[in-house]
């Protein structure tokens, strides 16, 4: 499969990958919508049904969305490009932050961050100053914010309202950048094809999710953190990482990757993406919701956004600068 692929013009395998794609999502979806037509025998059951219904319908929402993504990467020219995925940094931060109280002394650092980190950050991906784009948050960021949080002359409660801003700026702005980041890099004979990179990181990730999901709710064990997830469990995360490892080397023929380093990549995108998800749970039982969006509709009125894009966001920057290390980029 490898060296089909390889030897496939990039027309060809856009072709190849959207008949494969979007034949699976379709197939998915004409099942899951013949199980839902089933009918149980009893209320228990019709209402432990329509739940495991609910689940996969989100886990399949979640997986169009995603493709969705790479179709955008591939087909938008570099500006509309980065000024999309701006925008889904933007209402993913609002999500983050609506879900969480903040004081009057926040305000700067919320203008400081909507106005100034996000537009810089991206700015950064657009010029390819990679080095400092690698820095930017996690050092000025971090340091800047608190001193904007102090000049406001509020302490109540200052370390976990910074630290709540500092989180949301981490995966909502800093974790989302590295994804059109990734179709910047500059790889040796691989023709500008970077979109395919996109593409393998959400197909690796979220089959590792996809697959974690069905085994632990089909074939369940202990939980290992049963206050934050009922379904995240040692046996169905390592299925996960095995499914989503192996369908890497698989598709190592639309990456600049050799089967081998495509499986350890992708077991290192699988591994930061689903434990990412793991802490993401954590934060939603902190604030006492199930779902980003809420019981009804999402609050910032993009459909609960980081339920769909909260492993991605922290599986893209470990990719990215894994990638950037191993291939001296």
């Amino acid at each position: 499969m490898y060296q089909t692929l390889k030897n496939l013009s990039a027309a060809q395998q856009v072709g190849a990958m959207f008949v494969l794609v979007f034949g699976l999502l379709v197939i998915a979806s004409l099942t899951l919508f013949l199980l839902s037509m089933r009918e149980q025998e009893d209320v228990q059951a019709q209402q432990n049904h329509q739940d495991r219904i609910s689940d996969l319908s989100r886990l399949l929402r979640t997986s169009w969305a995603l493709i969705f993504v790479f179709w955008v990467a591939w087909l938008a020219g570099d500006i509309t490009r980065l000024v999309l995925f701006a925008l889904g940094s933007f209402f993913a931060l609002r999500e983050f932050l609506t879900l969480s109280p903040t004081r009057q002394g926040d305000h700067r650092s919320l203008v400081l961050a909507f106005f100034g980190v996000l537009p810089f950050q991206y700015y950064l991906v657009a010029t390819e100053h990679f080095d400092l784009f690698t820095v930017f948050i996690p050092v000025y960021v971090f340091l800047a914010l608190p001193v904007a949080s102090a000049l406001a002359n509020d302490p109540v409660r200052f370390l976990e309202r910074n630290a709540k801003l500092q989180w949301g700026i981490m995966v909502c702005i800093y974790g989302m950048s590295h994804v059109p980041a990734l179709m910047l890099l500059d790889f040796p004979g691989y023709d500008k094809k970077n979109a395919f990179l996109v593409l393998f990181l959400v197909l690796v990730v979220q089959s590792c999710m996809v697959t974690q999901h069905l085994v632990a709710r089909y074939r369940p064990k202990t939980s290992a953190a049963p206050n934050i997830s009922q379904s995240f469990t040692w046996h169905s995360w390592g299925w996960g990482m095995a499914v989503g490892s192996l369908l890497g080397a698989l598709l190592a023929g639309i990456t600049p990757f050799v089967p081998g380093q495509a499986f350890a990549l992708s077991f290192i995108a699988c591994a930061a993406g689903s434990l990412g998800h793991l802490v993401m749970k954590a934060l939603k039982r902190d604030r006492g919701i199930p779902i980003w969006q809420g019981q009804v509709k999402s609050v910032t009125g993009a459909g609960g956004m980081l339920d769909r894009i909260d492993s991605l966001c922290f599986a893209a920057p470990v990719f990215f600068h894994s990638v950037r290390w191993y291939f001296g980029l």
